[in-house]
C-alpha cells in the first residue's frame, strides 16, 4: 500500500491551507494510501528556532519522509513564496529527502497575483531536496470554504485540476513503487 507524507507549512491553526490538505488526505485515505500528516504547527518551535536538526522530532519527520512514496506539501502564499516557518523545516531535513519520488505542491493566496509562486518559489524548493515535482495546483483563498470539511473547494474547476493532480501523482507512485509479494 502506498505512503504518503502531507508537509503543511502554515503557521495558522485555521488555515485554508490545512483544511484543502486534510481533505486531499481524506482522498487518499478513500483510495486506501496511508498518510502521515506533519504541521509546522506540531513541531518544537525551539527545534526550529534553533536548527535543531539532530531533535528526535525532526529525525522521526526526516525518517517518515525517508519511508514515503511521495510527498504533497502545502503552504500559503506569504510575500511571494512559501512561508518561512515551511523553510525552517526544509533546513533541517536531509539534503536529498525527496529522492527522486513524486512531490505535489499545493499553495494557496489571496489572488491570481501569486499564481506562479508554485513555480518560482516551491518547485525550485522541491529540486533541491532531488524530488520530482509535480503540476501543482494553486487555490485563491475565496475558492475555499473553511466550514465544508467534506467538499471545501467551491470552484469545480479548481476541484477538478486538483483530482487531475492527485491522480497524476498516484501514477506516478504506481509506476514508481516497486511490486512486493
Amino acid at each position: 500500500m502506498p505512503n504518503v507524507v502531507i508537509l503543511s507549512g502554515s503557521p495558522s491553526a485555521t488555515s485554508r491551507t490545512d483544511v484543502v490538505l486534510k481533505f486531499v488526505q481524506s482522498l487518499l485515505e478513500r483510495e486506501n494510501i496511508t498518510v502521515k500528516y506533519v504541521s509546522v504547527l506540531d513541531i518544537s518551535a525551539e527545534d526550529l528556532l534553533y536548527a535543531r536538526y539532530n531533535s528526535a522530532e525532526i529525525k522521526q519527520i526526516a525518517k517518515s519522509i525517508e519511508e514515503a512514496d511521495g510527498v504533497i506539501i502545502g503552504s500559503p502564499v506569504y510575500k511571494a513564496s512559501y512561508t518561512g516557518v515551511l523553510k525552517a523545516l526544509i533546513d533541517l531535513l536531509p539534503e536529498s529527502a525527496f529522492k527522486g519520488f513524486p512531490v505535489l505542491p499545493l499553495m494557496v493566496g489571496g489572488s491570481k497575483a501569486h499564481l506562479l509562486a508554485i513555480d518560482f518559489a516551491l518547485k525550485p524548493l522541491i529540486t533541491t531536496l532531488k524530488g520530482r515535482a509535480t503540476q501543482g495546483t494553486y487555490i485563491i483563498d475565496n475558492q475555499i470554504d473553511k466550514e465544508n470539511s467534506l467538499q471545501p473547494i467551491t470552484d469545480q474547476d479548481i476541484q477538478a485540476r486538483l483530482n487531475n493532480d492527485l491522480e497524476e501523482f498516484l501514477q506516478i507512485i504506481k509506476q514508481t513503487k516497486p511490486i512486493t509479494a
